[in-house]
């Protein structure tokens, strides 16, 4: 498993309350991230749409996936998708470690 896909399980895992595996592949995340939506949709509306907010997953492309068949599947890949680009930005906004400046003290 890659890095970006292991941290993406290791987010998920601990957002989402899901036990995963060492060796799980995307589709294998997906599947259980699908089984996890239906319990929040079964929750009600409320609960389920403010966990959408916090993960900052857009209301257009909510409302477009909820209109097609296989609503968790597809729910879950725009959770998925949206942990993958958060930890994608962390690893290209990651700060460059100090610089060692001795040299230009006074």
């Amino acid at each position: 498993m890659d890095d970006t896909l292991k941290e993406t399980a290791l987010a998920l895992q601990g957002e989402w309350g899901i036990q995963m595996p060492d060796s799980l592949s995307e589709e294998a995340i997906l599947q259980l991230l699908a089984d996890r939506v239906v319990v929040f949709l079964e929750r009600g509306a409320e609960t389920f749409y403010q966990l959408m907010y916090r993960l900052d997953i857009s209301e257009k492309k909510l409302n477009a996936v909820l209109q097609d068949a296989d609503v968790p599947g597809k729910i879950a890949r725009l959770i998925f998708d949206r942990q993958m680009q958060k930890v994608k930005s962390r690893h290209e906004n990651k700060m460059a470690p100090p610089v060692d400046d001795s040299e230009l003290k006074w």
